[in-house]
């Protein structure tokens, strides 16, 4: 998730489909899942390719209920939910063309719109209409007309902060939309990326009768306690430097000792504090590895084959002189990473991006994925972090992780089992050089529940804008995506006839 594009990613989902947040949490680092680096935005050449303007997309706010799930009389109050509809290559009521909607993560709905390719890239071969729903209590699609911050501080009102709320606020507007359309008959594929790719996956789970289908892009629907280890995301990150270049590896894997000796040292910090140009001073040597992690998982889970992120880093370390040492040397690293810049890591706070302020109170209710090392082979062992976390999320919200709860609800012991007896439609799409694959769907469970993964591939990158650069792997994986969902659609309608619909 989350990213998501307020920020870096904070090592999330949780998950993603994708921007992060280099900010330390009492001492740990927690994954966010986000669909889109920072970067990503920011760079012109992965503009959306088709021919889209603003006034192809209409902006609109649906009267919400605020509590799918209670009678109590403040269940009915309504929020205004935003979504936004492009009907530019839309084939219409009348033709039963398909419903494309993409499902808001942990960021405002806007960035997708000319951000999330595979909408935009594939809609005019389907003749889609175009849907991008907001998540409840971001972007605009706040209760009361409120801040995110001001929602998050009133214990009532942050208790509709939930993914199942979120999972029945897009059912009813996408049941709403078919019949303001008069387009019964139009199937709906969901997508997402990241945890708005856990969105799509667990909208077809719960609501099938609403989404025919489920694009799942990097979804890592397994990374939970209990169903997976809880060291295979750093795990994950230490392979992708190691088959960049060994020798980086290596170094930074001796720099985390030698970090610690120089902060041992008498004025050791300020000693380190200078090497890396901190912003301010360093108050401990952990500001400064946990944020190294963070600067290498961005790395690792956006590692796309365009920017190469970790080959930059390695290059830039492999490529320092000989004379320096492995703390120049890391230093080298993390200046090619972040640019030019006048100072690096500890910099002055600043008030917290809506995707920071929602994505923690998410994983201290029930996204509740924190990473652990143990046998790594590039970083210092370290525990998840769990009871710290814990503690935070008392002070800050009087509650604690229900880190068992989306198993529980949504399901995860056993899921090839489970998904082959009941599921269908699903499509779980990963590249494997995204640490999140780790907990994603690998291996297709069924005819109709498939996994499509590249072995280079980052996160979330199929469903970005398709580019005159894609290598020929990715452009192979949008066509099997494609050609799954004209699958699914041609049996919807051979079922429709079948059943004496039309």
């Amino acid at each position: 998730m989350s990213s998501s594009l307020y920020s870096i990613l904070i090592i999330l989902m949780l998950f993603s489909a994708c921007a992060a947040t280099k900010k330390n949490l009492d001492g740990y680092y927690i994954p966010k899942l986000s669909v889109f680096h920072r970067t990503f935005i920011q760079d012109p050449t992965w503009a959306v390719q088709t021919s889209i303007s603003s006034k192809d997309f209409q902006t609109f706010f649906y009267n919400q209920t605020l509590d799918h799930f209670n009678y109590r009389p403040e269940s009915y109050t309504t929020f205004k939910q935003r979504y936004i509809i492009n009907s530019k290559y839309w084939g219409g009521a009348n033709a039963s063309a398909p419903i494309f909607a993409f499902l808001g993560d942990e960021l405002p709905i806007d960035s997708a719109t000319t951000n999330v390719g595979f909408m935009t890239d594939n809609a005019a071969e389907f003749k889609a209409l175009l849907v991008y729903i907001e998540h409840r209590f971001y972007g605009e699609s706040i209760p009361y007309g409120w801040t995110l911050d001001k929602a998050l501080k009133d214990a009532n009102t942050r208790g509709y902060f939930s993914s199942a709320q979120a999972l029945a606020d897009y059912a009813e507007i996408l049941l709403y939309l078919k019949q303001k359309l008069n387009a019964k008959h139009s199937p709906i594929i969901v997508s997402g990326g990241s945890y708005g790719g856990m969105l799509a996956a667990w909208l077809r789970l719960k609501y099938p009768h609403v989404a025919l289908g489920a694009l799942a892009s990097s979804a890592p629907i397994l990374a939970f306690p209990d169903i997976m280890p809880q060291d295979t995301f750093y795990s994950g990150v230490a392979k992708d430097f190691l088959e960049a270049s060994f020798s980086c590896h290596q170094t930074i894997r001796r720099s985390w000792e030698e970090i610690d000796r120089v902060a041992s040292e008498p004025h050791g910090l300020a000693k380190l504090s200078k090497t890396f140009k901190t912003c301010r001073p360093l108050e401990s040597s952990s500001q400064l590895k946990e944020y190294l992690k963070s600067v290498y998982a961005v790395s690792a889970q956006y590692n796309d084959p365009f920017r190469r992120p970790v080959e930059v880093i390695c290059n830039a370390i492999n490529g320092a002189s000989p004379r320096n040492d492995t703390l120049r040397k890391i230093f080298a690293g993390l200046a090619a990473s972040d640019g030019n810049s006048t100072c690096y890591i500890n910099p002055p706070p600043t008030p917290p991006y809506q995707i920071d302020l929602g994505w923690h109170w998410q994983t201290c209710t029930e996204i509740a994925a924190l990473w652990s090392i143990t046998n790594n082979t590039m970083f210092q062992p370290a525990p998840s972090g769990l009871d710290k976390f814990v503690t935070r999320c008392k002070r800050d919200f009087s509650i604690a992780p229900r880190q068992h709860w989306v198993s529980t609800y949504y399901g995860g012991q056993d899921i090839k089992l489970v998904l082959h007896r009941f599921a269908s439609n699903i499509i779980f799409s990963n590249g494997l050089q995204d640490p999140f694959s780790y907990g994603g769907i690998l291996k297709s469970i069924s005819n109709s529940v498939v996994a499509v993964y590249t072995a280079k591939g980052s996160h979330c990158l199929d469903i970005m804008p398709a580019t005159k650069k894609d290598p020929k792997w990715l452009v192979k994986q949008r066509k099997t995506e494609v050609e799954i969902i004209r699958k699914w659609i041609a049996t919807y309608h051979a079922d429709l006839r079948a059943f004496g619909k039309y």
